[in-house]
């Protein structure tokens, strides 16, 4: 059960309405880094959780990220709040108003269908999807996620206050950006505390392949590091090596029965390709100028020319 405080967790001080500024902070309200996401991924995880501790904190984070939720969208809703007063009481002539209104983003779309009041929507007015959220219910791969997603998040904060000269602004998203970091070391704290926590899962992995990097981009540009040398890694740079890597003969293979087998010759046989034919197709037909040789190796553009010339003949 939930219990809604009237209070925000951080006060909100918007100096000035801006409608624009409005639309790029819905990107932390419905957004798929944002605070709805976050909340949602986490309250998920939660449920499933069997360990209690991290019930417990996933539980507590969930909660907050609503709490943040409702910070961002104040701050949506007060950037708009003079525009929505002006709408409702047509008090600006026409062409004002719409110029204010269709200043960036889709503040538009805010003011006019959404009342002012802050929508489900990235900036660029996608709508909320619960597909932003990737929970696996398994606490090693979703702690990692979870990392990840503030750390996503906090650089997405960064870049709102970097665009706002707004101090009061400034100032809450700058609380809600170091919540971001907070949360992200309680997340790696709970993964490090995992005794046993990589690779993910309960399988092993299958030897030699944990240690191998493949070289498969090669060329000007190679470079080597900690990720691909020292005696962590075996790293291949002559493919042939390790093609395929199960030392089969690379190609896929399937067990029919007699009957499928029958049905699956035929059917090749009724759409085997004829290699020695060269058939007249559509492209032919309808060929102009920039088509290319067609079927007979004739040039499409001097053939173009001769009937243009022989028609005005």
């Amino acid at each position: 059960m939930f219990i809604h405080n009237k209070r925000l967790q951080y006060t909100v001080r918007v100096g000035e309405t801006d409608p624009a500024l409005a639309s790029l902070l819905l990107e932390q309200f419905g957004g798929p880094d944002g605070e709805l996401a976050a909340a949602m991924r986490y309250f998920t995880q939660a449920l499933a959780e069997s360990d209690p501790g991290r019930k417990d904190m996933l539980l507590d984070i969930a909660t907050e990220e609503l709490s943040h939720l409702e910070v961002i969208g104040s701050i949506v809703a007060m950037l708009n709040k003079g525009v929505k007063a002006q709408i409702a009481e047509a008090t600006m002539e026409e062409a004002e108003l719409y110029r204010s209104l269709t200043a960036g983003g889709d503040s538009h779309t805010q003011s006019i269908l959404y009342g002012g009041g802050p929508s489900l929507t990235n900036s660029s007015g996608v709508p909320w999807t619960a597909a932003y959220i990737d929970s696996r219910g398994e606490p090693t791969c979703d702690l990692r996620s979870n990392i990840a997603a503030e750390s996503r998040a906090k650089i997405i904060y960064e870049r709102l206050i970097n665009i706002t000269d707004d101090p009061g602004i400034k100032d809450a998203l700058g609380f809600l950006m170091t919540r971001e970091i907070s949360h992200q070391k309680s997340f790696e704290k709970a993964l490090y505390a995992i005794t046993e926590n990589f690779p993910p899962g309960k399988l092993q992995g299958i030897a030699p392949y944990a240690d191998m990097y493949v070289n498969t981009s090669q060329g000007e540009g190679d470079t080597v590091g900690p990720w691909n040398k020292g005696p962590q890694w075996q790293k291949v740079d002559d493919l042939e090596k390790v093609m395929p890597a199960d030392k089969g003969d690379g190609h896929a293979t399937v067990k029919l029965s007699a009957d499928q087998t029958a049905v699956a010759r035929q059917a090749m046989q009724r759409t085997a390709s004829d290699p020695d034919s060269d058939p007249a197709t559509g492209a032919d037909l309808g060929a102009g100028p920039g088509a290319g040789k067609i079927t007979g190796g004739e040039d499409t553009g001097a053939a173009k020319n001769v009937k243009h010339a022989a028609k005005k003949s």
